[in-house]
């Protein structure tokens, strides 16, 4: 393996203004220690205690989705990794984007749930969110995405947005980004 170029990495991290990035398997020891760090960050940014909470939640919402799916799946280690950027834009707020892989069949209900959140208003959400809530839910069923997703689109400074790009191998690669 040649020597990573950590100078240019760098470069492109403070370019895009990234505070913390994450590339690997997602345990629920690791996600609790990034969560940690994540918090630490935002208190050493003199982050207001809303916008660290709206940060932290988004990034607990993302990565537990991604870990719940891959565990629903049975998929091992490899296959339950993920990527997880947290960055702040032009105007200062927050980024949180996640992506992991996904089997290709299960990508465009994904992404075409997160767009029907993206086209609702806040009044829209905030229905939405309540019609959920009263939904009755059966013991260990997982709906996926629900509740939590519903939430993260009412908090957001923007529509959430995402990508799938299928993979060769009948899979695909879901990335979400909230603005916090």
């Amino acid at each position: 393996m040649s020597l990573i170029d950590l100078f240019s990495l760098q470069q492109t991290y403070n370019q895009q203004r990234i505070m913390l990035c994450f590339n690997g398997p997602l345990t629920r020891s690791l996600i609790e220690e990034i969560g940690n760090a994540l918090r630490n960050y935002m208190q050493r940014e003199n982050a207001t205690v809303s916008s660290a909470m709206d940060v932290f939640g988004a990034y607990i919402e993302l990565t537990q989705n991604i870990r719940h799916y891959a565990a629903r799946k049975g998929w091992g280690e490899a296959e339950a990794s993920a990527t997880v950027v947290i960055a702040r834009d032009g105007e200062g707020r927050y980024v949180v984007s996640a992506g992991n892989i996904v089997d290709a069949a299960d990508g465009p209900a994904l992404e075409a749930r997160v767009n029907a959140l993206a086209e609702m208003d806040k009044a829209q959400l905030k229905a939405k969110y309540k019609e959920q809530l009263r939904q009755p839910r059966e013991e260990g069923l997982s709906t996926g995405a629900g509740l939590g997703l519903i939430d993260l689109a009412r908090k957001a400074a923007e529509p959430l947005a995402c990508s799938l790009r299928v993979l060769d191998d009948g899979r695909a690669f879901f990335s979400m980004r909230v603005i916090m």
